[in-house]
């Protein structure tokens, strides 16, 4: 605990005002370079375990047939091309998500495509899906073990090519076939806000005819699906009956904001030339809102996981009561720093038990009994 605290001091006095004070992308290719390294080497997996890693039994669980040993995983977006596997889990999480990977390599939008917003605890980001592409993240993953589930999210190709509905699931398939065999669970996102040609398949027939064609593409993995934050639950619901027809088996809640007038942001944040989705506390009470609903109509046939704002162990159970069998998080830990991954895990037990759940599952959709 000291050495949590003296880290967490550290990052927010020191490192987090140099982070800040510096291009917000340069600063992520910056740590992702340095967690790629750490990596590498099992010494420095052992001591950045030691430092950050926290385990009990209570947080694990099975899940569609995968083994987790807590409920927090980082979500994609951060690791775009797959190169912190090996770091991931010393830092504390419970599972990774990779990509999204789209079937061809892509260089995202222009720069500028990441801006902060330090009073309303979020990011703006315009990375347009900015990766590899499936065939080399594919490669760099293919045949190798994990030390925590690794879920590979894929997408359509950000480019004018692929921007057709024939041709973007041509794309998605591309993808999905490459992965059939690789990671422990698919996530098809159907929801970045931040591409050409907008998000045609969230349209349920387009939806209908997306999942047609990747239900004939043999894989054990079970599918999830990254679900957009700004529609109603109405839509909502129409694109999981939808899906209800298909090999799907959960759904992610949610992807970032696009609305810029929600009452969490400090619009004086929000400068001209900023665009695309938003993630972090602006995010929070839409994920939450369209989770609980989903979860309170289909809890007993899908599965849930909660994205979306979460900085605190209390924001985390807040989404597994309302339904999340498991949670994600990326822009908590760039405000907070990298111990917040165990703090979440060492509260969510203390929360556990203080409400008299034995253990995560007895947790889950407690909201709604």
């Amino acid at each position: 605990m000291f050495a949590t605290a003296a880290i967490r001091w550290t990052y927010r006095r020191a490192l987090k005002p140099w982070y800040f004070r510096r291009d917000p992308e340069d600063v992520h290719d910056l740590m992702c370079r340095v967690g790629e390294k750490l990596g590498r080497y099992g010494i420095t997996r052992g001591i950045t375990d030691a430092i950050f890693d926290f385990e009990d039994p209570s947080l694990a669980q099975d899940v569609l047939g995968v083994r987790f040993r807590n409920p927090i995983g980082l979500s994609a977006g951060f690791d775009k091309d797959a190169r912190l596997v090996d770091i991931i889990p010393s830092v504390g999480f419970g599972f990774e998500e990779v990509g999204s990977i789209t079937g061809e390599p892509c260089a995202g939008n222009p720069r500028p495509r990441l801006w902060r917003l330090p009073r309303s605890k979020g990011l703006v980001v315009y990375y347009g899906l900015k990766n590899d592409g499936a065939d080399v993240v594919a490669a760099r993953l293919r045949g190798r073990s994990f030390g925590i589930p690794v879920g590979t999210s894929i997408a359509r190709t950000n480019d004018a090519a692929h921007a057709g509905v024939e041709e973007g699931i041509e794309d998605y398939a591309k993808a999905f076939r490459l992965f059939a065999d690789v990671g422990a669970y698919f996530t098809v996102n159907i929801s970045c806000p931040n591409t050409c040609g907008g998000e045609p398949y969230t349209q349920p027939e387009r939806l209908d005819l997306l999942l047609t064609a990747l239900d004939r593409i043999k894989t054990r993995k079970p599918v999830l699906l990254k679900m957009p934050a700004d529609l109603s639950y109405a839509q909502t619901r129409a694109l999981i009956e939808t899906s209800s027809a298909h090999r799907v088996h959960g759904f992610i809640f949610s992807n970032l904001t696009k609305k810029f007038d929600r009452p969490e942001i400090v619009q004086t944040e929000i400068t001209s030339h900023a665009r695309g989705g938003i993630s972090g506390r602006p995010a929070f009470a839409a994920s939450n809102e369209l989770l609980s609903q989903a979860y309170g109509e289909y809890g007993s046939r899908f599965v849930f996981v909660a994205s979306g704002g979460v900085f605190t162990a209390e924001d985390a159970y807040e989404k597994i009561r309302r339904g999340a069998s498991l949670v994600q998080l990326i822009t908590g830990m760039i405000f907070e720093g990298p111990q917040l991954v165990g703090e979440i895990n060492r509260g969510l037990v203390r929360l556990f038990a203080r409400d008299g759940f034995a253990n995560v599952r007895e947790a889950v959709g407690a909201a709604h009994r």
